[in-house]
């Protein structure tokens, strides 16, 4: 298995990354150093940025297969992604320019004090139960945040798939941007070329790609899905790389997290330790490999007591406050509600074990490719860099 790796919030992360795009774009808001790998005086000496954002593009994959020649022909170096390592917190951090700590979005399944109810936050829908609040009336309530393109003095744009461009998850975090929506690759990169090539005035572009995500979770890391994925959009790249040629633009790419495949044998199921979730006060919140348990004092030594006898073998089990002290969520200030939203402990799953609960009405399904702990290939992201 891979090393592990706790994220880097001092000028090797996603979240510096951030910084030196929105230094060099105008804002005036600097809560973090810049990325070591690529500073805001860099960025700024060209008209245009865009930042494509690869869904689950790991640096192992993208350096242990050989079907993405032109990405990787241009690898300026990796950073880390947040903790933890999943779309739910990483995503936002691209769309706010903010850590975790301070942006408050902890993994899949968050439960929410403001309306006391567990959500899939990306979607905003309940885990159980019916809706207290319809998803677009959710956004002004749990989301305190500006987004990223709010904070900057030129033209942004975001481009997202079809499928959530309209969300209103995404819709609140594009505030600041034009959106365009896209239903094919193809699509997507035309997009960005008619964006880019079109403008007088300096612009940023961000652009999402899931589909590599979406493979390797279902077939597997390393899967044949996966690969034609990758490769598509390699080749795609290449072609927009021609075609801005001469627009003064810098091109990023990069990914939110990275993957490791976790098969069934390594799948703890909350249904074979009723004792344990017994002791639970809700059902598991986060993610498969990281999940926030909420405990009531009564019941923690029991808690921990089950834990080290039975999934000693299989995770950490660490205070919740712990981590936030240890600054894995990000640097201080945090958000109000951090502290609500992470439980009373954390259950970090080593090598290549997960963890997952259902509920009665909840269809069952299997999840080979996961990610969202601390292992380096979860961890580690590329950063594609060139100047056209």
């Amino acid at each position: 298995m891979s090393s592990t790796l706790v994220p880097d919030y001092s000028g090797g992360g996603i979240v510096n990354l951030m910084q030196s795009i929105a230094s060099a774009c105008g804002s005036t808001h600097a809560r973090y150093p810049q990325l070591h790998l690529l500073s805001a005086a860099q960025l700024a000496r060209a008209r245009h940025v865009l930042l494509i954002v690869i869904d689950g593009l790991g640096l192992r994959t993208l350096s242990r297969h050989g079907v993405s020649p032109r990405l990787q022909g241009h690898l300026l170096g990796s950073m880390t992604s947040v903790f933890p390592s999943t779309t739910a917190s990483a995503i936002t951090t691209f769309m706010t320019g903010l850590a975790p700590a301070q942006h408050g979005l902890t993994g899949w399944h968050m439960h929410l004090d403001e309306i006391d109810q567990t959500l899939a936050i990306l979607p905003l829908t309940p885990r159980t139960g019916p809706p207290r609040l319809l998803p677009e009336q959710l956004p002004p309530r749990l989301f305190e945040h500006p987004s990223l393109f709010q904070t900057l003095d030129r033209e942004s744009w975001v481009v997202a798939p079809q499928s959530i461009a309209g969300s209103a998850f995404n819709a609140w975090h594009s505030r600041g941007a034009q959106s365009m929506a896209y239903r094919t690759l193809p699509g997507m990169f035309a997009g960005i070329a008619a964006v880019l090539q079109e403008a007088v005035a300096p612009r940023y572009v961000y652009a999402y790609y899931p589909d590599l995500d979406a493979c390797s979770h279902h077939y597997g890391t390393d899967s044949r899905q996966a690969l034609q994925a990758l490769a598509g959009f390699d080749a795609h790249f290449g072609e927009l790389v021609r075609q801005l040629r001469g627009s003064d633009s810098w091109l990023l790419v990069t990914a939110d997290h990275g993957f490791i495949d976790s098969p069934g044998r390594r799948v703890i199921d909350l249904d074979d330790h009723p004792q344990l979730a017994a002791l639970l006060l809700r059902p598991l919140c986060g993610e498969r490999r990281v999940a926030y348990c909420y405990v009531a004092a009564a019941n923690r030594p029991a808690f921990e007591a089950y834990v080290r006898r039975h999934f000693g073998r299989a995770c950490h089990l660490y205070r919740s406050d712990q981590l936030i002290a240890a600054g894995w969520f990000g640097p201080a200030p945090y958000h109000p509600r951090l502290s609500t939203r992470v439980g009373d402990y954390t259950l970090l799953m080593k090598d290549n074990w997960t963890i997952k609960d259902w509920l009665p009405e909840e269809k069952r399904y299997t999840m080979l490719g996961v990610h969202g702990g601390i292992s380096s290939n979860e961890m580690r992201v590329p950063l594609i860099a060139l100047r056209v």
